[in-house]
């Protein structure tokens, strides 16, 4: 059992390894903390915590370092999350404030979360599958091209060119938006995408010209609804990762194939345990399954009428889980906060 005390240490040689990447000793606790008692007492302590393998000597003689559990530890019952001041509060307010859609405030959100943290800042992308489809829009770029524009009670927007091999009038277009919009608007995502599916079989093979121009808008607008049931992230300071290669043990290749896949992250994201609050944390080698040892990610859920989803950073197992955690529960917050303004608005 670790000792009040010991837990104190403990927290002190979180924050002085955080702030210094040197190994703390136990002369130096004694400088910069007020524990009252001696170097040869709070080395004590640090065997104590040694022994239930909190922290480690990483070169013989040396001061130590908390481990993954150390940090675990720390997380769970002794960091205090460290507010935004008021300076980054209307910062963030700023840069959030007024997005052209929900693509935009998410781009914006992982923008500003990276340059508060210096993390890798990810945010994910609430499940659209029970949205349902509010508008259809075709518009005409001349000769063949058609952009197709769908939009859902949530927000979510899609835009994208059309090929339909036959050159369109103003008249042509605007009958395939009937059709289209007859076809898809007022259904859920996820019974949109059969119902495109079965009016493009019902199209006759050699039909008219109509036919075939609404055969090629229909197979756009079945893709972009099938990617709307897609899990998504958007995320930003990759780099960041390279500028801190030396708190990480081995290679940082692992991560950035992660970070380029994105399904790996996924399913980390989604399986991570919140607590009351919202919060979460998965701290180096909880990670091992996921391939991502070397690394930690903490969340906070945010709230959309499609559901929960999280925003997030991730980074060395040696960060600033106050402060980081603290970002990560405002930010969210902010973004329930304009959802649901948004929202309210329509």
């Amino acid at each position: 059992m670790v000792s009040e005390r010991g837990l104190e240490v403990l927290r002190a040689i979180v924050q002085d390894y955080v702030s210094t990447r040197e190994p703390v000793g136990s002369k130096s606790i004694v400088d910069r903390h007020s524990f009252g008692v001696s170097a040869a007492t709070i080395r004590n302590d640090m065997a104590l915590l040694e022994d239930e393998e909190l922290i480690v000597a990483p070169h013989t003689s040396s001061g130590r370092v908390p481990t993954d559990k150390g940090y675990r530890v720390f997380v769970n019952h002794l960091a205090e999350l460290r507010p935004l001041s008021p300076a980054q509060r209307s910062a963030i307010s700023a840069f959030l404030a007024d997005p052209a859609d929900l693509d935009d405030l998410l781009a914006r959100t992982v923008r500003a979360l990276t340059q508060l943290t210096g993390q890798v800042a990810l945010v994910q992308y609430p499940s659209f599958e029970r949205a349902t489809v509010t508008h259809v829009e075709l518009v005409h770029l001349g000769g063949s091209r058609v952009v197709v524009i769908l939009v859902t009670d949530t927000g979510r927007v899609s835009q994208r060119i059309a090929l339909v091999a036959e050159d369109l009038d103003e008249t042509d277009v605007a009958a395939l938006r009937a059709r289209a919009s007859v076809l898809v608007t007022g259904q859920p995502v996820r019974d949109g995408v059969a119902v495109v599916a079965a009016a493009v079989d019902a199209l006759p093979v050699d039909g008219t010209r109509s036919d075939r121009a609404l055969r090629m808008v229909l197979r756009v607008v079945g893709e972009e609804l099938e990617e709307f049931r897609q899990d998504r992230l958007v995320m930003a300071g990759t780099a960041s990762l390279a500028r801190s290669e030396g708190d990480f043990r081995g290679s940082i290749s692992p991560l950035l194939e992660a970070l380029e896949e994105q399904v790996t992250l996924l399913r980390l994201v989604g399986e991570m345990v919140a607590d009351e609050q919202g919060l979460a944390a998965s701290i180096g080698r909880e990670n091992e399954p996921f391939g991502l040892a070397e690394a930690s990610v903490v969340t906070a859920d945010y709230d959309t009428r499609a559901g929960t989803a999280r925003v997030g950073l991730l980074g060395p197992v040696r960060m600033d889980y106050p402060s980081n955690l603290g970002a990560v529960r405002a930010v969210a917050r902010y973004l329930s906060r304009l959802l649901d303004e948004d929202e309210r608005a329509r």
